[in-house]
Order: C-alpha cells, then structure tokens, then sequence
C-alpha cells in the first residue's frame, strides 16, 4: 500500500477545489453533500476519505460524542430518547459505533463529531467521520408564505 500524505492548508478549501500536494499529486475536494458541513484544512491522499477519496456518504448521519481514539478509527457513543407507549414515557438509549478515521481530521476523546453512514468497510466498521461540531456553517432555511408562488405562469 502507498504511504498517505497528509498537508494543512492556511484556509479552508472549497468543495470542487483541486489542490496540488508538495509531491505533485493532485487531490480534488469532493462535496460529501451535506450543505452545512464544511471540508476539514487539511487535505490528505487517504482513498477511504469522503472529502479527497472514493468514499460515498449515504444513509443516516449522526451527532455522537468520541469515547476512543485509534489510528484508523474511533469509538462513538451514539445517545437518544425512544418512546415507550405502555408507560408513556420517553426512557434513554446508547449505543457504541465504531467509526473510519480519515487522516485529514483530528479528533481527540471526549469530541462532539459528525458520523456518516457508508458501505461495509470491515467486519463491524460502517460508518465514517465527516467532521466535528466546529466544521459547521449556518445554514438559513427559506421560508414561503403561503399564497406565494414560485411559478411565473400563475
């Protein structure tokens, strides 16, 4: 296997930017099409990397809380609430997911990060880490009144 390379760059790259490494390869930031996720500084060569690889996001995305750090990968705790109808109550629910690390993004434990759902990469691996909560924009919706319309024939 090829060694990865990793290089920070001074501001954030664009989606669709193409950025030449100091070894003359050429790495093209994909869009992982998440509008408010932003691609992370650095810019690496790793083909299981969802913003410069081959690694198509799709299926559930999730907030989650770092428990572990490896090498290539991380362990999550992934918490929500899920309703019991016989008591009527909501009662708490975790879970661990284990998660791709890409070696453009630093994460450490304790670490709020976003997890995408991709294909089966190992026997239990089947997510990857798409970016921590400081690799967020805000995003404003667009908000139509109701007798409003969008069709000029109208």
């Amino acid at each position: 296997m090829s060694q990865v390379q990793v290089v920070e760059l001074p501001e954030r790259p664009k989606p669709g930017e193409v950025i030449e490494l100091p070894s003359g390869i050429k790495v093209r930031v994909r869009h992982v099409g998440i509008p408010w996720l932003l691609p992370p500084k650095k810019v690496c060569t790793d083909k299981l990397c969802p913003w410069h690889g081959h690694l198509k996001v799709r299926g559930e995305i999730l907030e989650v809380k770092v428990v572990k750090v490896h090498p290539k990968f991380v362990v999550c705790l992934h918490e929500w609430l899920h309703y019991d109808s016989k008591y009527k109550r909501y009662e708490r629910r975790r879970k661990k997911i284990h998660a791709r690390l890409p070696s453009c993004i630093d994460v450490k434990p304790g670490d709020i990060v976003y997890i995408g759902e991709t294909r089966p990469l190992a026997k239990t691996i089947a997510f990857v880490v798409l970016g921590t909560k400081n690799d967020v924009q805000p995003v404003k919706p667009i908000v139509k009144k109701l007798g409003e319309t969008t069709d000029p024939r109208i």
